[in-house]
């Protein structure tokens, strides 16, 4: 494929990104985009979450791919808002003499197999301004030589090997160096459209969004209106749910970790990675919190796509994979994208994510306690779904002694983690549960025994008696953020002393200001990378619960109030926080939100005393 030869931009590249928390997000459950408040659409896969983006200038400058649509309204204060209930979103541009609106949503088509739609308009609320628009395909990650010609009203984006797109628009489009650009004029009440999709499409023709926004509306609300959450925070909970839903693939049922790729863990570091991808953990955790909401459509279909991943379960050919693509790719190779500078000079770039190769035992827990608890409050499982459990099962009663990489996929050396081993637990507790419940046919003996075998294993080789609290891995004397989890997965009481001083110890080495930290990097120990990262949100959420299930309702709620304070302006998180509460990382990131709606729904308990309509 040929590369563009763009040339450098007069000003520095991260002068001409937003922050990650500038953005909202639209979507139709097969595709993504990001809208930051300055009008621009600076990233978006096309037509899948995991196909090569067609608008990266969130990782590089406007040259590679943008669509930008704002008034001339320099001075203008911004604030972007999503429609009630819904992931319409609203971009309002406010001066003394003039209020803007753009509305952004990718309409839910009727059909799953449809391609997906950008839908933007525009409409002036109050004064006179003049609007720019400019629309740059561009192919292939940037990398194709992306051309435009005008075919009738509209403008075409064509590149060899790749998917044609077409751009209408209700006003006059022109061309600029193989971009759609337009500029007008508008008056109070006047309204201008454009809509970009598929060059074949027929349902891509400007004028048709006032009903695309009805239809989306009526979708959005609906789905909505279904959620069982009626606590003290239903607003932020309610908007989890439906970024959570947004990452969840109409087609295939599988659930995205992220809507995006090398936005990065810290600033100008290394630690850029590609979340377009099913991993098995972040998919199971989620399915717990739609269960939590009342969601068991979204949990039926996550497990019918599990079952599809696992293919004969009489034959050992198809292992449990640690992370899929939405059509059930299991290799997944890294490429660097050498051509693209990244987000605030953050390199590489990188797409594809080789912890596919890697041992992560932790994952047969997380899918067991989704199959679980699919099963008790969703469809009962099935006599082949039995099969998938009990093949793993026995699998895992060989494999659970092994060394592995853990739940945070470090690339140094395999180690025995206490996160691996907890989970392993689960998933014979959850196993056992599931046989006993539903009387099916198992070898209890020998599951109990294993179960039991763990048991004794993470108290007598994973706590310090010297430190006073459980550690990392064997022989390591480094805390974890992910042992947050061994009270919640019911592993230890949440006041048992033990556990009380490793949270104690935990809060001392990796908690600032509410903000968690996955691990700290030390001489002892390293995590096989160059620089540090920031705190990281899902565990933050953990932290909340875990003060609420031991009794320290006061400080959990004080906590989590501030944790909400560093949500971006619509309520959405990315995967971690910098020391001054900024965004970093992937975003939205499934695995934030679903930590958030697991902390309210326990918290909201704690503080109505004890009164709920779920237990786990």
């Amino acid at each position: 494929m040929a590369e563009n030869n763009r040339q450098p931009q007069s000003r520095p590249r991260d002068e001409l990104q937003n922050a990650i928390e500038n953005h909202g997000i639209i979507g139709d459950m097969r595709s993504a985009a990001l809208v930051a408040d300055t009008g621009s659409i600076d990233f978006c896969c096309w037509p899948d979450f995991d196909s090569p983006s067609i608008f990266t200038a969130l990782l590089d400058t406007p040259d590679a791919g943008i669509f930008q649509l704002s008034p001339d309204l320099p001075d203008a204060r911004r604030q972007q808002l999503y429609l009630p209930e819904t992931n319409v979103l609203m971009t309002r541009w406010i001066t003394e003499n003039a209020v803007v609106e753009v509305t952004d949503l990718m309409p839910v088509a009727t059909e799953v197999e449809d391609l997906p739609r950008l839908a933007r308009r525009i409409n002036v609320r109050h004064g006179r301004c003049t609007v720019r628009m400019v629309c740059r395909v561009r192919h292939d990650y940037s990398r194709a030589d992306t051309t435009a010609r005008v075919d009738g009203d509209d403008i075409l984006f064509e590149a060899s090997g790749q998917p044609s797109m077409r751009l209408s628009a209700t006003t006059r489009l022109s061309l600029d160096e193989h971009a759609a650009v337009a500029e007008f004029e508008m008056s109070e009440g006047d309204t201008v459209e454009f809509v970009l999709g598929g060059a074949d499409d027929e349902q891509v023709s400007a004028g048709k969004c006032d009903r695309y926004l009805q239809n989306t509306l009526k979708f959005w609300r609906g789905w909505s209106r279904q959620s069982e959450y009626r606590g003290r925070w239903r607003e932020i909970v309610n908007r989890s749910a439906l970024a959570l839903k947004l990452l969840t693939s109409r087609r295939h049922g599988g659930i995205i970790a992220a809507a995006t790729f090398g936005l990065p863990e810290e600033v100008g570091g290394e630690r850029n990675w590609d979340y377009r991808y099913t991993w098995i953990r972040d998919a199971s955790f989620t399915v717990y919190a739609f269960m939590r909401l009342g969601y068991t459509e979204e949990a039926n279909d996550f497990m019918r796509w599990v079952r599809e991943r696992m293919g004969d379960c009489c034959t050992d050919a198809h292992k449990l994979g640690i992370l899929y693509s939405l059509e059930g790719e299991e290799e997944l190779p890294e490429e660097e994208l050498d051509h693209l500078a990244g987000h605030g000079g953050a390199t590489p770039v990188r797409i594809g994510n080789e912890a596919y190769k890697q041992t992560q035992l932790d994952i047969y827990g997380e899918l067991l306690d989704a199959v679980y608890l699919a099963n008790k409050y969703g469809e009962a499982i099935s006599h082949e779904g039995w099969k998938h459990v009990t093949r793993l099962t026995n699998e895992l009663c060989e494999k659970w002694r092994s060394k592995d990489v853990g739940i945070w996929e470090m690339r140094g050396d395999d180690k025995h983690f206490l996160h691996s081993r907890l989970m392993c637990w689960v998933a014979l507790d959850r196993a056992l549960r599931l046989s006993l419940k539903r009387s099916l046919p198992a070898p209890f003996d020998r599951w109990d025994k294993e179960r039991q075998a763990i048991h004794d294993d993470i108290w007598t080789n994973f706590w310090d008696e010297d430190l006073g609290h459980f550690v990392q891995h064997t022989g390591s004397k480094n805390l974890d953020a992910s042992m947050l989890l061994m009270p919640l997965v019911r592993f230890v009481g949440a006041s048992d002393p033990r556990w009380l001083s490793t949270l104690e110890a935990i809060e001392r080495t990796l908690v600032r200001d509410g903000m968690v930290y996955r691990y700290r990097n030390d001489d002892v120990y390293d995590d096989g990378l160059m620089g540090d990262e920031g705190a990281f949100v899902a565990c933050s959420f953990w932290y909340v619960e875990c003060l609420a299930r031991a009794g320290k309702v006061e400080q959990a709620h004080l906590e989590f109030e501030q944790l909400l304070r560093y949500a971006n302006p619509l309520g959405l998180y990315a995967e971690e926080f910098d020391v001054h509460g900024h965004h970093l990382g992937n975003t939205p990131q499934a695995l934030s939100h679903l930590a958030l709606i697991s902390a309210a729904t326990f918290l909201d308990r704690k503080l109505d005393g004890g009164k709920t309509q779920w237990q786990p």
